[in-house]
């Protein structure tokens, strides 16, 4: 039987907003012409804004639940890649109707390697906020960006997520990003990815609080131990409450520090 690894506590839906309409559009079809007021990273800056006041409404979780589920997936993926880069090997995933999910390894492993299999989910949701937030600014990229996560999406549908809710989810997502990376106009494509890129980031950077609470709940249900939990058993030998929150604050260091170097390549990138 495969062991569990937690990998996306419950925590509701997350938010986000569309970016602001650009004013010019590259020539003819998608070359690499960049629109000004995407490269001035207006575009992105309002997505990032507009996902944080999202939460902050009734409505927020609601219109903003497949970005939550889609947040869970690169959680859940950044655990399977490890599990298999360090041998445990990815026995399947499951994502959850409340935004939770978890990812089960087939074989047992050591400290060190649990321990990095522990950290991928936390660390790896941020990586794919900036890897498309570096991608979007030239349409020719970000449709090939929005198109590969559709791609991979749906090659996880058919191979590893195991639960139907998480398979149909999966699915939904894959055809709507295939869709959006194949016919969406050039500065609607680089909006689609800014768009993925905040979402990424911002649910990189919330979900982590729950780690700070007493209880995990995963599928409605009072779970064993979280990503923190194992990471501070793996390297302190204990889960007690420090170990834990220094493994949380680490994890929470991390994805502003990701997000930052991003903004910092993507600023340099269009000067």
């Amino acid at each position: 039987m495969a062991d569990e690894v937690e990998a996306r506590p419950d925590e509701g839906a997350a938010g986000h907003g569309n970016s602001e309409p650009a004013t010019q559009v590259d020539g003819g079809d998608d070359g690499d012409d960049r629109d000004p007021a995407w490269r001035s990273g207006r575009g992105l800056g309002l997505a990032l804004i507009a996902s944080l006041a999202l939460w902050q409404l009734p409505f927020g979780g609601f219109l903003l639940y497949p970005f939550k589920l889609l947040a869970t997936w690169m959680h859940e993926l950044s655990h399977g890649l490890v599990m298999l880069a360090t041998g445990a090997g990815f026995d399947r995933m499951e994502i959850f109707r409340d935004g939770s999910g978890l990812a089960h390894q087939a074989s047992k492993v050591g400290p060190a390697r649990g321990a990095l299999i522990a950290a991928a989910g936390y660390m790896g949701t941020p990586v794919f906020g900036a890897a498309m937030m570096i991608a979007a600014p030239r349409a020719r990229i970000a449709r090939r960006a929005v198109f590969g996560m559709g791609a991979a999406l749906a090659l996880s549908a058919a191979l590893v997520v195991s639960n139907p809710f998480g398979q149909v989810a999966v699915a939904l997502s894959a055809t709507a990003l295939i869709a959006a990376g194949l016919l969406l106009p050039a500065r609607w494509a680089v909006g689609a990815a800014y768009l993925l890129a905040a979402q990424a980031c911002v649910n990189a950077v919330l979900d982590i609080r729950v780690l700070f609470r007493p209880t995990l709940l995963v599928n409605g249900e009072v779970a064993g131990a979280s990503d923190a939990s194992n990471m501070a058993l793996a390297t302190f030998g204990t889960d007690a409450p420090w170990a834990v929150r220094f493994w949380a604050t680490a994890w929470l260091a991390w994805s502003l520090a990701i997000t930052w170097v991003a903004l910092r390549m993507l600023r340099r990138a269009e000067t």
